[in-house]
């Protein structure tokens, strides 16, 4: 019984030489996963620009760099993860068959990264390669060959975007983007080939509803590219363009903003430019 006060005094003594820090329960500091924005689609998700040989190649300076630029200061610590591919039409994105190097396919790589990591937000641009091919068919082909597209496309992107809502639930942004009509440019073509590019128009308004009505039904965001082009501005709306004298304001917007009009070997190519690329990224930001 006499020695309690003395054990007493020596455990209050021990405790004292004790740091307080050590005493207080303090949970292991971690940094926060990073946030990341991942982009999907074909080659202008890629960047894809043609060099001075005039091939196409994947850049680091599409419209996905400058959207994670202008998005940096308002997501810390936000990174990319680009998944476009050049050449990839909606079927390749469900089934594989081009030469990107998934592990499955676009958009299987896509659910997986979505699962496993934390998303800001996902941009996605895909259906142009389903009917751009049509404009190098035979005239008595064009007809058949853009409805064949259009019919994919209304087949394939609601799956896409389908599994992608799902993957990313309904809270994470996921925006879909309407496409630019780089045959308009064929206005002033070499030799000039007007009626082509008023038939170019019908084509494209029939795809950008086609993505349009698929990307309202599982809720995405719509990046109206298509309209910030002037792509429907009627033809009748002219301007002046440098080295072409007066042109339709779609025709215009076309031969600035993308390598349509450019000289060979870089022209024509139907990707945007880099001031084309911004253009398109400041579509995108307006909706995030």
């Amino acid at each position: 019984m006499g020695l309690k006060p003395a054990v007493l005094v020596a455990a209050c003594a021990l405790m004292c030489l004790v740091p307080a820090s050590a005493l207080a329960h303090k949970p292991p500091t971690t940094k926060p996963a990073a946030s990341y924005y991942l982009a999907l689609g074909d080659s202008l998700a890629a960047g894809a620009q043609p060099n001075a040989a005039g091939k196409t190649l994947p850049t680091l300076h599409g419209y996905a760099n400058d959207l994670l630029a202008s998005q940096k200061s308002k997501i810390k610590g936000l990174k990319l993860k680009d998944l476009g591919c050049l050449g990839e039409t909606t079927t390749s994105m469900l089934s594989g068959g081009t030469f990107c190097p998934y592990a499955g396919t676009q958009l299987a790589d896509a659910v997986t990264f979505i699962k496993t990591h934390k998303i800001a937000f996902v941009t996605l641009d895909i259906g142009a390669n389903d009917v751009d091919r049509c404009a190098s068919v035979p005239a008595a082909q064009l007809v058949p060959c853009v409805e064949a597209g259009l019919a994919t496309i209304n087949r394939d992107v609601p799956k896409i975007v389908q599994k992608l809502r799902k993957a990313a639930g309904r809270k994470v942004p996921i925006v879909g983007m309407t496409y630019y009509d780089p045959f308009l440019a064929d206005w002033v073509s070499t030799p000039p080939n007007q009626p082509l590019a008023t038939e170019s128009v019908a084509l494209s308004t029939a795809l950008n509803g086609d993505l349009t009505k698929a990307f309202t039904a599982q809720k995405l965001r719509i990046a109206d590219v298509a309209t910030a082009f002037h792509t429907d501005t009627p033809l009748t709306t002219t301007t002046t363009l440098a080295g072409h004298g007066t042109v339709p304001v779609a025709v215009a917007q076309i031969c600035t903003f993308t390598w349509m009009c450019a000289a060979a070997p870089r022209g024509p190519n139907i990707h945007a430019n880099t001031q084309g690329y911004h253009k398109i990224a400041a579509v995108f930001a307006a909706k995030l």
